[in-house]
């Protein structure tokens, strides 16, 4: 028995990376697969050093940490980054991602590697940042964002990742700044813009189906005490008349 146990211990120090497992650095990524160097079959086993995990048969699969240190997976400062769970190679279900100052910066689901659900993110004092949904990895429904000063940002809705109809943007201190509509995430419409004290600084028309959110038609813009300032005309984004 005593001379069993002397032999372990000498494989361990003398073969460290059969106790420990294999680094990052020992594998190599082809066509979305982990192979050891000068193999041709996928890599199966445990990942060791900063980055830790377990591959399988070329895969991630289950809890990945990076930057290891106490068992969590931290920046070098020695905060927490971020920790979640792979499925044969695809990130799924609850993640959570840090600032580097230890402050959440993001929180959400993952299915199948794409974002799902509701999505949660921070500024780095702490503060709300935005929320909103995921559909298959693209933004869907309500987004609300906010200033890092705790104030309403802009709100508004996406379809497809691209912003859809009426769309708020607020100042810092909480005055509208400028609304109007989206059509496939070009401006579309009637929109208005206001100044920081809430006077009207200027409407103008976006119209039709024209592309790269050209002006259209009359543009009337005011002055910050709400005088007018000029009129402008537009026909497919060149100024026509002034």
């Amino acid at each position: 028995m005593e001379r069993i146990l002397t032999s372990m211990v000498l494989m361990v120090l003398l073969f460290p990376t059969l106790a420990l497992g294999e680094t990052m650095k020992d594998l190599v990524e082809r066509d979305g697969l982990f192979y050891k160097e000068f193999t041709d079959v996928p890599f199966t086993g445990n990942i060791t050093g900063k980055t830790r995990g377990t591959i399988r048969n070329g895969k991630k699969n289950g809890p990945w940490v990076y930057n290891w240190k106490n068992g969590q997976f931290y920046w070098n400062k020695g905060q927490l980054w971020k920790k979640g769970t792979y499925r044969d190679g695809k990130e799924e279900g609850s993640w959570v991602y840090n600032w580097n100052n230890g402050q959440l910066f993001c929180k959400g689901t993952y299915r199948d590697g794409k974002k799902e659900g509701l999505w949660v993110y921070n500024w780095n004092n702490g503060k709300f940042r935005k929320k909103g949904t995921y559909r298959d990895g693209k933004k869907e429904g309500q987004w609300v964002e906010y200033s890092g000063n705790g104030q309403l940002w802009k709100k508004g809705t996406y379809e497809d990742d691209k912003k859809e109809g009426l769309w708020v943007d607020y100042f810092d201190n909480g005055q509208l700044w400028k609304k109007g509509t989206y059509k496939d995430d070009k401006k579309e419409g009637r929109w208005v813009e206001y100044s920081g004290n809430g006077q009207l600084f200027f409407k103008g028309f976006f119209k039709g189906t024209y592309k790269d959110d050209k002006k259209e038609g009359l543009w009337v813009y005011n002055w910050n005490n709400g005088q007018l300032w000029k009129k402008e005309t537009y026909k497919d984004g060149k100024l026509v008349e002034q």
